[in-house]
C-alpha cells in the first residue's frame, strides 16, 4: 500500500514538473519567422506620377481700360455678359473732349486764315520786288530801294512758311482732340465674355499715370489652360504632349484631361523652393470650369503593368549591426540558427538603380542584390535579382511590447528578439 502511494506521489510530481515546463515562457519554441514583419513580393501594375497644383484661366484675357480721365457716362456690358469685337461697353462723358475739339478746330480755321494773309502779302511784295528790280535796271531808282523790296518779298514768303507750320500744328491738334473725344467711347478689343467689371457709373476714372483697368474680358471660356507650379525636381520627368488629368474642388468626383503645351523656362522662387510653370491645354465644352479655380493635376511620367514589385518600405529597410557583424543567434526550440554575414557597402558605391533586398528563406534573412526600375511612391519595380513572384521582402522588425529577458542561468546573456 505505502509503495502504491509513493508511485502515485513520484508520478504526480513528473506531471507536475512536465506541466510547469510546458507552462514557462521561456520553455516555448518561437518561430524565427514571427520576428519580422513581411510582404510577399508579387506582380502588378506601377503608375509613376507627379503631383502640382495650378490655377485654371482662358486662353486669352485682355483688361480694358480708359485712355483719357473723366467720369462714367453709362456701361453696357456686366459680369458675364457675352461681347462682340467693336462693341460699345462703356462710355465716359464727352462734354469736355466735345468742347475741347470745338477750340481746336477754331484754332485751325485761324491758322488758316494766316496763311491766306500771308500768302496775299508775300504776292504783294513779289510784285513790288519786280517793280523795282525794271526801275533798278534801268537806273531809275537807287540800290537801297531795290534791296528794301527783295528784304520784304523774303521775309512776306518766311511768313508764309511759318504760317503753314501753324496750320499743321492746328491740325494735329484737331486730331487729337478727335481722337480723345472717341476715347470716351469705350469698345471691347475681342469677341468674348466679361469676367471682370471694376467700375460703375457716375465714378471718375484718371489716366493720368496710368490706364486703370475698366472690364477683363476672356476671349473663349470653351479652351482653357492650366498653369502649374511643378518642383524643379520633378519637372525633367514632363515633356509637351503629355497626358494629365485633374480635379477642381468644384466637382471632387470628375476627372478632367489636360496636354502639357509648354514647360516655360522661367523660374519661380519662393522661400528658396524653385517651381517651373508647365503650361497644360484643356477643352471645357460644358463650361464647367471657370477661370481661377484651383486644379490639382496629375501628369503619368511612366507606366509598367503585370512587372515584379517590391514594397518602398523593404527597400528602406536595414538589418542591425549584430546581423551585419558577425550575426546573432536566435534560439528556437534550443536550436541555434546564424544568420547571415553581410559586409556593408559604402552608400556612395551604390548606383541609383541598385539596392539590396532582404528576403526571409526559409527562417534566414539574405540579402538580394536587385536593380530597380519606376516606382509610384507605394511599390517599386524590380528589373533584375534573384528574386521571385511570392517571395517575403522583410520590411521591418516586428515590433514588441514585452519587457527584456532574464538573463539565462548558464550563462547570464539576454535572449534578443531579432
Amino acid at each position: 500500500m505505502r509503495l502504491l502511494v509513493k508511485i502515485a506521489w513520484i508520478v504526480g510530481l513528473l506531471v507536475l514538473g512536465v506541466g510547469l515546463m510546458a507552462w514557462h515562457p521561456w520553455a516555448k519554441v518561437e518561430d524565427p519567422r514571427a520576428k519580422f514583419e513581411t510582404t510577399p513580393i508579387d506582380r502588378g501594375n506601377i503608375v509613376a506620377k507627379v503631383t502640382a497644383s495650378g490655377t485654371l484661366s482662358a486662353l486669352v484675357t485682355v483688361q480694358v481700360g480708359s485712355q483719357v480721365s473723366g467720369r462714367l457716362k453709362d456701361i453696357f456690358a456686366d459680369f458675364n455678359t457675352s461681347v462682340k469685337k467693336g462693341q460699345v461697353i462703356a462710355r465716359i462723358d464727352p462734354q469736355l473732349f466735345a468742347a475741347a475739339l470745338e477750340q481746336a478746330r477754331a484754332n485751325y480755321t485761324a491758322a488758316q486764315a494766316d496763311l491766306l494773309k500771308a500768302q496775299v502779302q508775300a504776292l504783294d511784295t513779289d510784285r513790288q520786288l519786280a517793280r523795282a528790280k525794271s526801275l533798278w535796271e534801268r537806273k531809275l531808282t537807287a540800290q537801297a530801294d531795290f534791296d528794301t523790296a527783295q528784304a520784304n518779298a523774303d521775309s512776306n514768303r518766311a511768313q508764309v512758311a511759318s504760317s503753314a507750320g501753324k496750320v499743321a500744328q492746328t491740325k494735329a491738334a484737331l486730331h487729337q482732340a478727335q481722337v480723345n473725344l472717341d476715347y470716351t467711347t469705350i469698345e471691347s478689343p475681342i469677341d468674348g465674355v466679361v469676367i471682370s467689371r471694376n467700375v460703375d457709373v457716375g465714378q471718375t476714372v484718371a489716366a493720368s499715370l496710368q490706364a486703370p483697368i475698366l472690364f477683363v474680358i476672356a476671349e473663349n471660356l470653351h479652351k482653357m489652360q492650366v498653369d502649374t507650379s511643378v518642383a524643379e525636381a520633378d519637372v525633367g520627368k514632363l515633356e509637351p504632349g503629355m497626358s494629365t488629368t485633374f480635379s477642381v474642388d468644384a466637382y471632387p468626383i470628375e476627372r478632367f484631361e489636360g496636354t502639357v503645351r509648354q514647360i516655360r523656362n522661367a523660374p519661380q522662387t519662393l522661400q528658396n523652393v524653385v517651381t517651373y510653370d508647365a503650361v497644360i491645354d484643356v477643352a471645357n465644352p460644358r463650361l464647367l470650369l471657370r477661370p481661377g479655380m484651383t486644379a490639382n493635376v496629375t501628369f503619368v511620367h511612366a507606366r509598367r503593368d503585370n512587372v515584379l514589385r517590391t514594397p518602398n518600405a523593404a527597400l528602406r529597410f536595414k538589418p542591425s549591426p549584430e546581423l551585419l557583424n558577425g550575426g546573432t543567434r536566435a534560439r528556437s526550440g534550443g536550436a541555434a540558427v546564424a544568420q547571415a554575414r553581410v559586409p556593408r557597402k559604402a552608400k556612395s558605391d551604390e548606383p541609383p538603380d541598385r539596392r539590396t533586398l532582404w528576403v526571409l528563406r526559409g527562417v534566414k534573412p539574405v540579402a538580394v542584390p536587385v536593380k530597380i526600375g519606376v516606382t509610384d511612391g507605394t511599390h517599386t519595380e524590380i528589373v533584375e535579382g534573384d528574386v521571385h513572384e511570392g517571395d517575403l521582402a522583410i520590411t521591418d522588425l516586428a515590433s514588441t511590447s514585452a519587457t527584456p529577458s532574464k538573463p539565462a542561468a548558464s550563462g547570464g546573456a539576454y535572449r534578443r528578439i531579432l
